[in-house]
């Protein structure tokens, strides 16, 4: 059994704590500077790996997503890594970057010659605040590898192995003009995506002369949401 004794003689030999200065905390305008580089380093890894805005620079996926020249189209959240886990399907709206052959007419994007301003405008498009630089389109994929897509059949719709598509998205920018063009039965090859915009004759895309079908490796990812302007919030379909 314990001794009482021995207890309160090991309490007084225990040496005492040491006192110890609180430390001083930083004024928070020293600490904004850190929180606001840790929370920029943390948004560019997100979206260089998970999720990325960008802004659409053209009209030709009107009215599913509305662009204009300059930066003042929808902004839209795009998911990265869908395609590494399931194949790209008919109807699924990709942002993709442009294979050599595409034109880049629809992106006009121009970057300034001060430094200054330049730097700021690559900075921006990195989170959607600024069209980007690079070749990078939107459209809608209307057909995957293995089929085979055509235009158009006796009521002005597009065949997918032989089958008319509904596709109530479709945009008419001339009303007077609500007929698409026509091409002939192309068989898209596996690995690749046969991509149009919804603005049917105002886009330019694989129906294009020297276009053609999309790499899927090409594919950046799928279009999720319009994240700006807050009067078209909402999931992109």
């Amino acid at each position: 059994m314990p001794n009482p004794e021995d207890a309160g003689q090991e309490s007084t030999t225990r040496p005492a704590r040491r006192w110890r200065r609180p430390r001083k905390q930083r004024p928070f305008w020293v600490e904004l500077p850190i929180l606001i580089v840790v929370a920029l380093v943390l948004a560019f890894v997100f979206q260089q790996f998970f999720a990325r805005v960008y802004t659409i620079p053209s009209g030709s996926m009107e009215t599913t997503l509305h662009g204009y020249a300059g930066c003042y189209g929808d902004k839209i959240l795009v998911d990265k890594i869908t395609y590494d886990f399931t194949d790209p399907e008919a109807g699924d709206v990709v942002v993709f970057k442009g294979p050599e052959a595409w034109v880049g007419d629809e992106v006009t994007t121009t970057r300034s010659d001060n430094a200054v301003v330049h730097f700021l405008q690559d900075v921006g498009s990195v989170f959607g605040l600024a069209p980007p630089d690079e070749r990078d389109f939107v459209k809608r994929i209307i057909a995957t590898g293995g089929q085979t897509v055509q235009c158009c059949d006796d009521r002005n719709r597009v065949l997918v192995d032989g089958r008319p598509l509904d596709e109530p998205y479709i945009h008419w920018q001339d009303p007077a003009r609500q007929w698409q063009d026509s091409f002939p039965p192309v068989r898209v090859p596996e690995g690749y995506v046969w991509v149009m915009g919804d603005n049917r004759n105002n886009s330019c895309d694989s129906r294009c002369e020297e276009q053609g079908p999309v790499p899927v490796d090409d594919l950046i990812g799928k279009a999720r949401f319009i994240v700006l302007p807050p009067g078209r919030w909402g999931t992109v379909d």
